[in-house]
């Protein structure tokens, strides 16, 4: 499992303004444990006062760890830009793992971790 000590700069795949869905939900309990988060998401510019990347392409390479908290369907498309930028720390919330993102890690040799909520594993 990812060593959540030593992450400072988490990026959060499906990171959103709505304060009802867990993109943002996630995104400020990260932050307030004292994470940098950058959120990713093509639908905004900022999302607390954060500026967003698009993309993974747009990420700086010394993120820690990715988080995904989006359709696992969503996440098989990203999950490959994440392995061509050469990330090696995945998490996958509940609900947004699947048999094709386990595809398409086969074989990586990323650190992977899924069906466990960073919230919960993050509480210090």
């Amino acid at each position: 499992m990812v060593d959540l000590n030593k992450v400072k700069k988490i990026a959060l795949v499906g990171a959103t303004t709505n304060k009802e869905k867990f993109g943002y939900i996630i995104l400020k309990d990260l932050i307030s444990k004292g994470f940098e988060v950058i959120p990713v998401t093509p639908k905004y510019e900022e999302i607390e006062g954060i500026k967003v990347a698009k993309t993974i392409k747009e990420l700086e390479e010394d993120v820690d760890l990715i988080v995904f908290v989006v359709p696992p369907k969503v996440g098989a498309v990203v999950t490959r830009e994440v392995l061509e930028r050469g990330f090696k720390n995945l998490w996958y919330q509940p609900g947004a793992y699947s048999s094709e993102i386990e595809e398409v890690l086969k074989q990586s040799g990323v650190e992977v971790v899924h069906e466990r909520c960073i919230m919960v594993e993050t509480r210090r």
